[in-house]
């Protein structure tokens, strides 16, 4: 464990433009700044973007530090750290909903609890998009609001030797494409798509359907389903290239 003195030397060269120095900093607290992002796991952030952010905020508590604060350089980066994280979920959520999708989403959720009450069974997605007079992507949409968005690194079942596959997997292009473009190319594509194709990807990733209910809700067979599936995520892969 590095003692004050030398701490407060490494942070004075940080300050000066040090780059080996502000490295030597993070590294050495690593276990500092994931002890603080992992209060913000589950919430739609993948880990490393977690990290980063948490990165982030401990240069600028380097930044930002003066020893006449009397207060130890860990306990003034904490905050620092905690407040990045909290800053970015705030102000730079991967999807941002309105208030009247938001209120929409109330409303369904509410039709279909007494569905459920007065049929024992709930509606399907043609069924709520007739009652609300929209459209059955925006029926999907409305419903997903509340939920965090899906990550591209989420299992999604298995490939043929069993290996778990994500998924990245079935959309990458075998390219290392930095996450946060990735994610950001992969919903401008989602919005892009023809509606029914839009459906199948949303029930099939977001709402976690299998082949056999998407075909029952769009009134086609299973196989359809699994040919429509195939031939919409080669063309999501091919526009990602």
């Amino acid at each position: 464990m590095r003692d004050y003195e030398s701490t407060l030397d490494l942070i004075k060269q940080a300050k000066q433009g040090d780059n080996d120095a502000k490295n030597t900093l993070v590294i050495e607290n690593s276990p500092l700044i994931k002890s603080v992002i992992k209060s913000y796991k589950n919430k739609g952030i993948e880990y490393d973007d977690l990290y980063q952010l948490g990165c982030l905020g401990f240069i600028k508590a380097i930044s930002n530090f003066d020893p006449a604060f009397n207060v130890k350089f860990s306990t003034y980066a904490v905050p620092m750290i905690a407040g990045e994280v909290k800053r970015f979920l705030r102000d730079s959520g991967i999807i941002k909903v309105s208030r009247s999708v938001k209120s929409q989403n109330i409303q369904i959720t509410k039709f279909i609890e007494e569905h459920i009450r007065n049929f024992n069974k709930e509606p399907d997605i043609a069924t709520i998009a007739e009652h609300f007079g929209i459209s059955e992507p925006d029926v999907v949409f409305a419903m997903e609001s509340s939920r965090s968005p899906i990550s591209i690194y989420q299992e999604v079942g298995d490939d043929d030797g069993g290996r778990k596959l994500m998924l990245i997997d079935k959309l990458s292009s075998g390219n290392d494409i930095e996450r946060t473009n990735t994610r950001i190319a992969l919903l401008k594509i989602l919005n892009s798509l023809e509606p029914r194709d839009k459906k199948i990807i949303l029930l099939r990733y977001f709402r976690d359907k299998t082949q056999s209910e998407i075909a029952k809700e769009i009134g086609v067979s299973q196989v359809q389903i699994s040919r429509l599936e195939n031939k919409i995520l080669s063309k999501i892969k091919e526009r990602m290239q």
